[in-house]
């Protein structure tokens, strides 16, 4: 995988972390620079860090399923893709509750990096079976996210809910488009 290709992934993955960081800078009391800073190097330490768990999981099965890798990548991404972009339609058809006034602690803004980043542990078993350079991919995947969290932080405080869905539709799009691309490289040669 491309250096070029990975930033995507890493771009795809951390739309979550995106979407919930403009949530929080829109909805919590308290997200000001601090929290932003906090939720980003929670977010992307997360991000990081689960396909680097995924990964070391994936390196028991690696051999046993390498001739479907590229099966397990476009199913994978595809199924990670999809479920973003379905849960950013079906929360635009819903009334959004907002939590003006309320404080986002530590242990909530933990629980949320653990929760944006279950999909990149899954991205971790397709990076064993694909032998990518996982000290990368982690750093590559980590640091998008912590920039885009801290991004969308200040966007929520300054521009709410505009980019939210449109951002976890973005995400999905990319992580589809990488698992099709993948596919077809393997397939065509």
């Amino acid at each position: 995988m491309s250096f070029g290709m990975l930033c995507l992934l890493g771009l795809g993955l951390a739309m979550d972390a995106f979407a919930v960081s403009i949530t929080n800078g829109m909805c919590y009391q308290n997200a000001g620079k601090k929290t932003a800073l906090l939720s980003a190097l929670f977010f992307g330490f997360f991000q990081g860090f689960m396909p680097l768990v995924g990964f070391l999981a994936g390196l028991a099965f690696r051999k046993p399923i390498a001739f479907l890798d590229h099966w397990i990548a476009l199913v994978l991404l595809s199924f990670i893709g999809g479920q973003m972009i379905w849960g950013a339609l079906k929360e635009s058809h819903e009334e959004l509750a907002t939590v003006t006034g309320k404080v986002l602690s530590v242990k909530g803004i933990f629980l949320q990096a653990i929760a944006t980043s279950i999909d990149a542990l899954t991205v971790g078993i397709g990076f064993a079976v694909m032998e990518i350079n996982i000290w990368q991919a982690v750093s590559v995947i980590a640091l998008i996210t912590f920039c885009c969290s801290l991004i969308g932080a200040v966007l929520g405080k300054s521009f709410g809910m505009l980019l939210k869905d449109k951002a976890e539709i973005f995400g999905g799009v990319i992580l589809i488009a990488i698992g099709v691309k993948i596919f077809l490289e393997h397939i065509l040669g």
